[in-house]
């Protein structure tokens, strides 16, 4: 994830990383100040008043609660069968049991407003890890914190709509190196460069954040992963105008004169791809991500009755895809480059390319010539899918490399909900059981789950950090209950699919979504041409939908015992 990251927290003396106590004694005390001014001292003039955060929020004030437990949340969380490979099942309770151990209650001080999973990774919360990490939460809602942990960051935004992607978890502070601290125009402290604005004016007012903070704007799509699962729209009304607003701050400092949007490194820290992005290069991961929050943001207007709003975020998603095309496409390499300050693109092929697809920019013969890259050995279709850098780029390492090779249960994600996007579902389901697998294999001879995963081996990729739950937890958790049992959720719709290919009895007791507990168990006969028998037990009504062999049938579950055959 971030070595540098986990280097400086060390060895650096980082205001950020300090505790409360060390932030008492390297700042200013109320009582200095207050002496300075009964004084009139100069040294009033070295007090900068912090900077308001959070006032577009509408959560001000944690108020506590016992923080769940997994030996007494276990009896009520969704509970998998599957008879077919019980180390599956296993592997799932063992990653619910390390990510217990990860949740948080707010600080006193920290400013924080509700309870939260930390990213394993170090003593900071961060902005994408935590979007992903909500997605497998979302299935034990709402008994543990999951979408709520957002609300931290929302809690810290900025009058301008920055967010800080790095975050203290006990002091409730911005990382200090991502912080603007000298008011400069807008630089990367890691990548040690000043932006170079070319084709628009630099904007007038000095962002509170560095390049390599503004980056990841994928909170709309965790936003409505909750929903798609939950079912809970209440929180769009409540997260609308931080949304908004973070995208307008997005806009207004990272978007190139071209229109497309830069990053420093967008936290793949040793990518081949990263000097290409020096000085203002673009992104296009960033800048797809950017019409996909655009169209997000278009889908949470239309529901809370924004209709004006709905069709103006739509024409900047629009117009963003449609530059992307005509400037990241290499229509002879058939896939997407970033663009250097320059506007030349750049020669390094990772898998940044395929947030096209999640984000709809793709044309279905782009997304056919990207699929085609996932099937080739060559390059993304090694052993392992989806290697971060491909074979055939210089700079990949088999061990993993970190981004130099390495699998990320989140980058997967991203690729997998992109084929679906596109209609290839086929192909999704089998790098997300291709992924399982792996990791179901490094867990059965570890004992547990890691950061990242090799590439060419049922290894941990090299480095990687152990029992990490941590964004790995949506590989036993999310893939196994989607991909493995096949149960999807859609709780806007009131429907439950359920693709069924296990030849074994498998399903899932006391399955979460929409508000509904329902228990389902599908048991096949011993003719594996038989009718097999499926049973849902539920306390609402809701619509199933079963797919088995090419086959499909709808069902109408209602509250109380069901009972349906699939013959």
């Amino acid at each position: 994830m971030r070595p540098h990251c986990l280097i400086k927290s060390i060895f650096v003396n980082d205001s950020a990383s300090t505790n409360v106590k060390d932030h008492a004694t390297s700042r200013p005390s109320i009582f200095l100040v207050t002496v300075a001014i009964l004084l009139g001292s100069p040294a009033l003039r070295s007090v900068r008043a912090e900077p308001a955060q959070g006032m577009y929020f509408a959560k001000k004030l944690y108020v506590p609660k016992p923080l769940p437990k997994f030996a007494e949340a276990k009896s009520k969380l969704p509970s998998p069968i599957y008879d077919e490979n019980p180390l599956y099942v296993q592997m799932y309770w063992k990653t619910w049991e390390l990510g217990f151990r990860n949740f948080y209650e707010p600080k006193p001080g920290s400013a924080f407003v509700s309870q939260f999973i930390d990213a394993a990774f170090n003593q900071n919360i961060f902005l994408w890890d935590t979007c992903f990490l909500t997605m497998f939460c979302n299935y034990g809602h709402p008994l543990v914190p999951g979408i709520c942990s957002l609300d931290n960051f929302y809690a810290k935004q900025y009058e301008d709509g920055e967010i800080c992607r790095e975050i203290n978890r006990t002091t409730g502070r911005d990382y200090v190196d991502w912080v603007n601290r000298e008011q400069k125009e807008l630089f990367s402290r890691w990548g040690r460069f000043s932006v170079t604005y070319t084709g628009r004016e630099a904007p007038r007012s000095r962002p509170h954040l560095t390049l390599d903070s503004l980056n990841h704007p994928i909170f709309a799509w965790a936003e409505l992963e909750s929903v798609r699962v939950t079912g809970d729209r209440s929180r769009l009304k409540l997260v609308y105008e931080p949304l908004v607003r973070y995208y307008r701050a997005l806009q207004k400092y990272i978007r190139q004169g071209n229109g497309l949007y830069m990053t420093d490194w967008a936290s793949m820290d040793n990518s081949p791809r990263n000097p290409y992005l020096d000085k203002g290069g673009t992104a296009v991961d960033t800048s797809s991500q950017m019409v996909l929050f655009g169209n997000q943001l278009a889908e949470i207007a239309d529901l809370l009755g924004k209709k004006r709003e709905a069709v103006a975020f739509r024409k900047e998603a629009a117009e963003l895809a449609r530059i992307i095309n005509e400037k990241m496409w290499d229509s002879k390499r058939k896939f997407y480059f970033d663009l250097t300050v320059g506007g030349k693109q750049a020669p390094a092929k990772t898998i940044a390319a395929f947030w096209t697809l999640l984000a709809g920019v793709a044309s279905p013969e782009q997304a056919d010539a990207l699929a085609t890259e996932l099937r080739n050995p060559r390059s993304f279709g090694r052993k392992h899918r989806v290697p971060t850098t491909p074979a055939d780029q210089e700079g990949f390492d088999p061990a993993g490399g970190y981004w130099r090779g390495a699998v990320w249960s989140p980058t997967n994600t991203m690729v997998i909900r992109g084929l679906q996007r596109y209609g290839k579902h086929d192909l999704a389901r089998e790098i997300a059981l291709e992924h399982l697998r792996t990791v179901g294999e490094v867990f059965r001879t570890t004992g547990t789950v890691w950061e990242n995963y090799a590439p060419d081996a049922a290894k941990p990729g090299k480095p990687a950090k152990k029992n990490f739950v941590g964004w790995t937890g949506i590989v036993p958790i999310l893939y196994f209950l989607e991909y493995g049992i096949g149960l999807r959720a859609d709780a806007p719709n009131n429907r439950l699919t359920w693709v069924l290919t296990s030849s074994k009895r498998c399903g899932c007791e006391r399955f979460r979504f929409n508000g509904h507990t329902a228990t389902l168990v599908a048991r096949p006969p011993n003719d594996p041409s038989g009718p097999v028998e499926v049973t849902v037990e539920s306390d609402g009504q809701f619509q199933l939908w079963v797919r088995r062999g090419g086959k499909k049938w709808d069902f109408a579950v209602k509250a109380g015992k069901n009972s349906f055959t699939l013959d």
